[in-house]
């Protein structure tokens, strides 16, 4: 659906974006992350015409995301980080003037703007001024006038900010809803925890580049077998202690009580391969699992905004 390729932008001295790749495909939820800075917003304002890059490629569902705009404002949808000012509209008014931009009148906009009004949960505001409408609600009627048109490619941008937590629930609710319809979405958030919940893949960007991505199992998958594992012994702690410290894959070692925290690069095959030598030398493991993970653990570490080793250093610490 969306394929970018060698993307830059630079404003003055500033590299916003430094060659970034990105590829979304047909009926992905996608999220799109990265620290203030990195680029997500001019990314996004490329994809949606608001911006011309120096150099690079985008394509859309086939065509030219860069020179075709015009026929490509009939796929794409764009809900922006904010609402805009529309004080003397009623909400009617202000879908049915939406629909009119896209040539959309008469009975077939009322039965149009009736239907996402209903599918947005707004349906008994439609008499209302959209200035009275609460922030949830007026994302909500943002994400209708965005499907006005019936586009096939969603872009937001941070839609879920200034919400409360009720409100993003219901949010996020509606865009799984859009992707069991076959709607593809791309959602920039700073809300990982959410995106983590509702995403099909995942991409983070750093310093205009593309610092990993892929779907939501394998960026699990990598946030899981780099972090610790906790071992707890029920007897030959000491050892435990002695194959832990001559173990290649073992990085750092930290003891608090019966749990031994362990900084281990290997893989789930030599995690078992150690389980087996503690078992064979007599130990008695009644604890041996990673810890768990989640995506903000990677953010941190991709970003730069942790500390070199993901290990957190109980009391009593023993590094190697």
């Amino acid at each position: 659906m969306l394929e970018i390729r060698d993307l830059r932008k630079k404003y003055g001295n500033f590299q916003a974006l430094d060659g970034l790749d990105m590829t979304i495909e047909k009926g992905e939820l996608f999220g799109f992350v990265g620290p203030n800075g990195a680029g997500k917003t001019t990314t996004i304002k490329i994809i949606t015409g608001l911006l011309h890059p120096d150099s690079g490629s985008i394509v859309i569902d086939g065509m030219d995301g860069l020179r075709d705009r015009k026929r490509l404002k009939q796929k794409m949808g764009y809900v922006p980080d904010f609402f805009g000012v529309y004080d003397n509209l009623k909400v009617s008014e202000y879908m049915e003037f939406f629909a009119s931009c896209y040539g959309i009148e008469g009975l077939e906009a009322r039965k149009r703007c009736g239907l996402l009004l209903e599918q947005m949960k707004l349906e008994d505001k439609a008499d209302f001024f959209v200035d009275g409408l609460s922030r949830g609600m007026k994302q909500r009627l943002c994400l209708a006038r965005a499907l006005i048109h019936d586009p096939e490619l969603i872009v937001l941008d941070e839609p879920a900010s200034g919400l409360d937590p009720r409100t993003r629930l219901e949010f996020t609710g509606i865009l799984k809803e859009l992707r069991e319809q076959g709607k593809t979405l791309l959602v920039s958030s700073h809300i990982l925890s959410e995106l983590s919940e509702m995403c099909t893949s995942i991409g983070i960007i750093e310093q205009g580049r593309m610092a990993l991505s892929g779907s939501m199992e394998q960026i699990l998958e990598r946030v899981n077998s780099s972090n610790p594992l906790l071992i707890t012994i029920f007897r030959g702690r000491e050892t435990a202690m002695s194959i832990l410290r001559s173990h290649p894959c073992v990085q750092t070692i930290a003891v608090k009580g019966e749990e031994i925290k362990v900084g281990f690069n290997g893989d789930k095959q030599d995690e078992a391969l150690l389980l087996q030598h503690l078992i064979d030398a007599e130990v008695m493991v009644n604890g041996f699992m990673r810890e768990k993970g989640s995506l903000e653990t990677i953010f941190m570490q991709i970003t730069d905004h942790m500390g070199e080793k993901a290990v957190l250093v109980h009391e009593d610490e023993s590094c190697l």
